[in-house]
């Protein structure tokens, strides 16, 4: 008698429980941060002529060796501190930004480099 009562207890209790959980967890956004929509603003105007609108390498520029698709693991899984020298010093065929972007605008560039989809 007592065990449909008892399994409704830990039933509900275990929904509960789990909604808080849900509701506790962060949220995934899709919507771009204040950085990301600046670093999308200057990597359109200084980076997308060679690296595509989307990062993939693929821009109106035709220059070799081919810009780096920014949206492969290699870049991601290259740090943030590699990420803005390469920004600041340039690589072949890549100009630096050094004296051009701020600090600010080039973390805001890396910022939408980490944000580019596959």
């Amino acid at each position: 008698m007592w065990k449909i009562p008892i399994q409704m207890v830990v039933g509900v209790g275990a929904i509960i429980v789990g909604s808080q959980l849900a509701i506790a967890a962060p949220k995934e956004t899709s919507q771009p941060n204040v950085d990301q929509i600046k670093g999308k603003q200057i990597f359109s105007k200084y980076c997308a002529g060679c690296h595509g609108s989307e990062g993939k390498g693929d821009g109106y520029l035709l220059l070799g060796p081919d810009p780096a698709n920014l949206t492969r693991p290699a870049t991601k899984n290259k740090s943030d501190a590699l990420l803005l020298e390469t920004i600041h010093e340039g690589k072949p065929n890549m100009p630096s930004w050094k004296g051009r972007l701020s600090e600010n605008e080039s973390r805001a560039v890396l910022a939408y480099i980490r944000a580019l989809k596959k």
